[in-house]
């Protein structure tokens, strides 16, 4: 690739990442919150080495700078002669590398949609990790809950304290088509969106809103085999169902913000 297409694409990729991570909230559709300092980073650097780039291009060799311009001349004339033993000609760029310039203008102009209902659809909820004590359930009614912690008190809390209480957790909606019900649900970022996985509770009794709407859900459980292990469903009996704002940070499990 020639010089001025290096420095072009090192500087586009450069406000591309700065962006999406330091002048908007793009970055945290793809990547956890906690590697954003990491993307600005990368961002200056790249700016930062698109300028030297172009710089050291314009910078004369020395003397008066026809030594410089007869060496470039000299330069683009063995490149145009440059075809190696098989025939095939080196001298332009492949045009292949064009396409490196799609990631760096999708990031300033049309950045990839955020991982929702249409994902969350087409996979198997996260696995909880296994608890074997719970602290006792505070005295607020109702109880604020996150997606994960719902579903370890439902499976795994042998002293059945989430039984008849009153819970407020918030999420997503995620239809379920030809059943009944439809998913509050959560996706979570372990390190960004290639390992993405989801955590559902479904709702009973409550009409679904449209795919991807956020909403701060209250109920109480809906029974279902035996509480406290592992037949017991994730599910909770809708009470009221208030539509709420996409949190900045969507890709954590987090307690609803009222």
């Amino acid at each position: 690739m020639k010089r001025p297409l290096q420095v072009t694409l090192l500087v586009l990729s450069g406000l591309g990442l700065l962006h999406a991570s330091l002048f908007t909230d793009l970055s945290l559709r793809f990547v956890k919150e906690g590697m954003r300092p990491m993307l600005v980073a990368s961002g200056v650097l790249l700016l930062v080495l698109g300028v030297a780039e172009a710089w050291s291009h314009q910078k004369p060799a020395g003397g008066d700078g026809h030594d410089h311009e007869d060496a470039e001349a000299d330069a683009d004339a063995d490149a145009d002669r440059h075809v190696d033993a098989h025939g095939h000609d080196h001298s332009t760029v492949p045009r292949i590398a064009w396409l490196l310039f799609l990631p760096a203008l999708s990031l300033l102009f049309y950045a990839p949609p955020a991982l929702g209902a249409y994902t969350a659809a087409r996979e198997a909820p996260k696995a909880v990790t296994e608890q074997r004590y719970f602290d006792p359930l505070p005295a607020t009614s109702p109880v604020p809950l996150t997606l994960t912690q719902f579903t370890s008190r439902v499976q795994q809390d042998h002293k059945r304290d989430i039984g008849g209480r009153s819970v407020r957790m918030t999420g997503f909606v995620t239809p379920d088509k030809g059943a009944d019900g439809w998913y509050l649900t959560r996706i979570i970022f372990t390190c960004c969106a290639a390992d993405a996985q989801s955590v559902k509770v479904r709702i009973h009794g409550a009409s679904a809103l449209p795919a991807d709407t956020w909403v701060t859900v209250t109920g109480t459980w809906h029974p279902g085999g035996t509480l406290g292990t592992s037949s017991a469903p994730a599910a909770l009996d809708a009470r009221t169902v208030k539509k709420v704002a996409k949190p900045v940070n969507a890709y954590t499990d987090a307690l609803p913000l009222f």
